[in-house]
């Protein structure tokens, strides 16, 4: 109960923005017992929070030493984690062996599922398994508003625009107040002809306060739309944040909430 304590001060003080005492207090408790894989998740989350994916990857690399070369099945967290830091990296190499790992150990993961699948599908490759793993994430937790939208956002990533928008609106309704993916209908409805509802629909996305890099992004489709599905534009120039929402993990358990 001690260690939980203390962790859960180190999340508190990151909390309230005391940023620096809440990574030297968890680390600290690391270098205390670093055995105890809770410390690292509680890091890790701090890490990840302020975006520090190189320090987050290595607290990481730390952890799976800790495990030893027999991972238990509630060590899946460690290894999708550190996934997440090195895809977060763009280090894909690095990322995809922590995600197949964390699957191996947890087959019916939807976190994990949603994760590999969706990225395997934004990059083009593996695109019906990285599908069908998104499907059952959904399937698994057909209430989680997040994996809706990935699975919305998979389909338009591969062109298929009716079956993005009936995702994506599913999406919507679970997480009415996300600007994602209020953003990612808007761009389904312009790709199936709805154009008005798509203006609306980023209009909205505006009124719930993206990101600061999104909203030129926004505004310009609110003036001009979409361009042609021929012209070769980056995925990002075409729509908002195209990555799958991490969730922060409980460490406590251990396990994703």
């Amino acid at each position: 109960m001690r260690r939980l304590s203390e962790m859960q001060l180190g999340l508190s003080l990151a909390s309230i923005g005391k940023v620096d005492e809440a990574k030297k207090h968890l680390k600290e408790l690391i270098d205390l017992d670093p055995k105890d894989v809770r410390s690292y998740l509680a890091y890790g989350s701090v890490l990840s929070d302020a975006k520090d994916y190189k320090e987050m990857g290595l607290v990481y690399d730390r952890a799976v030493e800790a495990i030893g070369p027999v991972p238990q099945r509630s060590d899946w967290t460690i290894f999708f984690q550190r996934g997440i830091a090195y895809e977060r990296q763009k280090m894909w190499d690095k990322a995809e062996p922590s995600f197949k790992k964390a699957l191996n150990l947890n087959p019916d993961q939807p976190q994990v599922l949603n994760y590999l699948g969706y990225s395997w599908v934004d990059m083009n490759i593996n695109l019906e398994e990285g599908l069908g793993m998104i499907r059952k994430a959904v399937d698994l937790k057909p209430d989680d508003g997040y994996i809706v939208d990935s699975l919305g956002w998979a389909y338009f990533r591969m062109n298929r625009f009716d079956d993005a928008v009936v995702e994506l609106e599913r999406a919507v309704e679970l997480m009415a107040g996300d600007a994602t993916i209020n953003d990612h209908l808007g761009d389904a409805y312009w790709r199936v002809g709805r154009k008005l509802e798509a203006v609306f629909q980023w209009n909205q996305t505006l009124a719930l306060k993206p990101e600061e890099a999104e909203i030129l992004k926004i505004k310009a489709k609110i003036e001009s739309g979409l361009p042609p599905i021929e012209a070769k534009v980056p995925a990002a120039a075409e729509a908002g944040e195209t990555q799958p929402k991490e969730v922060a993990p409980d460490v406590a358990s251990g396990k994703k909430s």
